[in-house]
């Protein structure tokens, strides 16, 4: 659909929704459709979209393996006899390559939403995320983990 017919439908959707069928208020209507769509021109569907999508449904995918995976080696880890042996829990700093809030927040809430680890804090210059990890013996892997897998597809995402 180009953008025409699209600034006359939301234009009659404005006067059904005002209920008032004066020219006048057709025309304001369309001018606002106007205005609407030059304001998301570059978010509606384009190749970039589909772009983004596909980085989309790779973060959902990756955070669905990750989810599993997770919980399997936690359940594996609650059935271990003498369980505490095998616990190395820990708090980590896991040095941020994402920005702004929004990315902060998904990344602090796919670590959280994965069994195993927690987001417990961000330092106040946005550039450290703490983490609690249930198996925190190898740092450098799990920052490495985190980094090579949510934050790039969330930086992805968000580019």
């Amino acid at each position: 659909m180009n953008f025409a017919l699209v600034s006359v439908i939301l234009a009659l959707i404005w006067v059904v929704i005002t209920a008032n069928t004066s020219e006048l208020n057709l025309l304001l209507g369309w001018l606002i459709a106007l205005a609407a769509l030059w304001l998301v021109r570059d978010q509606i569907i384009t190749p970039r979209f589909f772009q983004k999508m596909r980085w989309v449904l790779a973060l959902i995918f990756l955070f669905f393996f990750e989810l599993g995976h997770s919980a399997i080696k936690v359940a594996i880890l609650v059935i271990t006899p003498n369980m505490k042996k095998h616990l190395k829990p820990g708090i980590i700093a896991f040095p941020l390559s994402v920005k702004s809030d929004i990315e902060i927040t998904l990344l602090a809430n796919l670590i959280t939403l994965t069994p195993g680890t927690l987001s417990v804090d961000v330092s106040k210059d946005h550039k450290i995320l703490y983490i609690h990890a249930l198996s925190a013996d190898n740092k450098e892997e799990l920052i490495n983990s985190i980094a090579q897998g949510f934050e790039k597809k969330i930086m992805k995402v968000f580019s």
